[in-house]
């Protein structure tokens, strides 16, 4: 796994930002937060960036959106009770889909980052991005540091 670059550790870099509460039932056998924790949290994240996008709100009855790959990055050991801080936002975005950029933090400290690719059906054929939708999520788009 190549080292994140420094920016993806810094929730300021994400427009969109939440907490959610770990629960005892996250636990592996080590004590710490377990993979399909990790990976629900994310899905917590992804569901609250998405609720602040009007386009994928309130879109039409035959869009679908659908995760086509999760890459998870742990960085660090995360544990139960303290909750987790989830930085989200949309990275590239292509002529069909898009990739959902998120940071899990800590207690102050990275502890995991993810990239989902979403894809985007409408009457069950991949069709250009509506252009409401591209700016609704141009809008919540990560703002990277520059070199």
């Amino acid at each position: 796994m190549p080292r994140a670059p420094s920016w993806r550790l810094d929730a300021a870099h994400y427009p969109v930002r939440g907490d959610f509460q770990t629960r005892f039932q996250d636990m592996d056998v080590n004590g710490h937060l377990n993979n399909v924790a990790i990976a629900t949290l994310f899905e917590s994240g992804r569901v609250f960036l998405n609720a602040q996008v009007q386009p994928l709100t309130e879109r039409p009855s035959n869009e679908r959106t659908m995760v086509a790959a999760i890459e998870i990055n742990y960085l660090a050991e995360g544990d139960f009770p303290d909750p987790v801080h989830i930085a989200s936002g949309f990275g590239r975005l292509g002529g069909t889909s898009w990739t959902i950029i998120q940071a899990m933090f800590q207690n102050g400290r990275a502890i995991a980052t993810s990239d989902t690719v979403i894809v985007c059906r409408t009457d069950g054929q991949a069709k250009p991005l509506r252009a409401e939708l591209i700016a609704g999520l141009t809008a919540k788009m990560v703002t990277p540091a520059r070199n």
